[in-house]
Order: C-alpha cells, then sequence, then structure tokens
C-alpha cells in the first residue's frame, strides 16, 4: 500500500516540480539577468523575484522530503528522479529531440524546464532524487516500535528461562554428552 502512496506521491512531486519549479526557476534566471532596478540592492525587493524564490524553496523542500522520509516509498521521489535522469542523458545523446520531448514550450512552464535541462539542474536534482531506490532499508515497511519492545520483551524472557546450557554435573556416559554439542532431548513417558 505503501508504495501505491508512493506512486501517487512521485505524480505529484513530478507536478510541484513542472508547474512550481520550472517557473520558480524561470524567474529567478531572469531576474539575475536583468539589471538590478535603480534604488535597490536587494532581489527579495521584487514580488515576483520572492514569489520565485518560494516556489524554488517549495518544490526543493517538498523533494527533500521524499528523499530523506524514511517511512515515504522510495518510489515518491525515485521515479520523478529518473524521469530527469532520463530527460537528461537524452539531451546529452540528441540534444533536439530532449527539447522536442518538452511539455508546453510556448509557456513559461516549458521554458523553465529547457532552461533546467539545459543548465543541468534537472540531471542534478535527479541523481540526488534516486538515491532512495538504491537504499535497501526504505523498501521494506518499518515495525511499530510496540511491536519491537514486545519482541525485545519476549527475547529477554526467553534468556532468563532457560539458564545455563551445560549440565551441573557430569553425565556418566561420556557419549551422551560432549562440551559444544547439544544436550539430548528428555525422555517423555506417556502414561
Amino acid at each position: 500500500m505503501r508504495h501505491f502512496i508512493g506512486i501517487a506521491l512521485a505524480i505529484v512531486m513530478a507536478v510541484v516540480l513542472f508547474l512550481a519549479g520550472t517557473w520558480g526557476s524561470l524567474q529567478l534566471l531572469r531576474s539575475s539577468l536583468s539589471p538590478m532596478p535603480a534604488g535597490s540592492s536587494s532581489l527579495v525587493s521584487d514580488h515576483r523575484t520572492l514569489a520565485a524564490l518560494i516556489a524554488v524553496a517549495g518544490t526543493g523542500m517538498l523533494a527533500g522530503i521524499l528523499v530523506a522520509a524514511p517511512r515515504i516509498s522510495p518510489l515518491a521521489a525515485g521515479l520523478p528522479g529518473l524521469l530527469l535522469l532520463g530527460l537528461t542523458v537524452l539531451y546529452v545523446v540528441s540534444t533536439q529531440r530532449a527539447i522536442d520531448l518538452i511539455p508546453l514550450k510556448s509557456h513559461v512552464y516549458g521554458t523553465g524546464l529547457e532552461a533546467m535541462l539545459r543548465t543541468g539542474i534537472l540531471g542534478t536534482a535527479g541523481l540526488a532524487m534516486v538515491i532512495p531506490l538504491f537504499v535497501p532499508s526504505r523498501w521494506r515497511t518499518r515495525r511499530p516500535m510496540a511491536e519491537v519492545a514486545e519482541a525485545s520483551d519476549f527475547f529477554s524472557g526467553l534468556a532468563q528461562a532457560t539458564g545455563p546450557q551445560a549440565p551441573e554435573e557430569p553425565a556418566s556416559d561420556p557419549q551422551a554428552y560432549q562440551p559444544g554439542m547439544a544436550e539430548p532431548a528428555p525422555a517423555y513417558h506417556h502414561g
């Protein structure tokens, strides 16, 4: 079930990356290339730049949560990461084919995705997002702490109940017991 939720979160991550991340990235790129307004010493005074910064930071925050949270399926970050890596590899092999695959090129989202692809941001983000796919513990479901504590109590109770493993007095038959061997099972009489 958590992997199905992970696939749904992967779709959400891809949409957020495509809409908010690409728009914010393009706006930040444009504001950094344009001359500073007269009398302004900060990019944050421009509301559009501030909104773009929030969009990029929010996208990064979502990606970071999906990568780092151990209870979330690795598919949540891994699938969009594989998509980004695949597009980057295609861009390296065949630039025009990769650019032709970008949706909504006439909108700011497509232009932003193309800018992120050309600058290598998509490849870098994709590499970071696929890391959880290679961590084996992320594929297993974590047990609740109550269950872990119960198992710990069970095993500590077993250690106390079993007592010493070797007999206290030597066996009369030396073949019956040798150090390092298990004791023979006791004989039960039915009757």
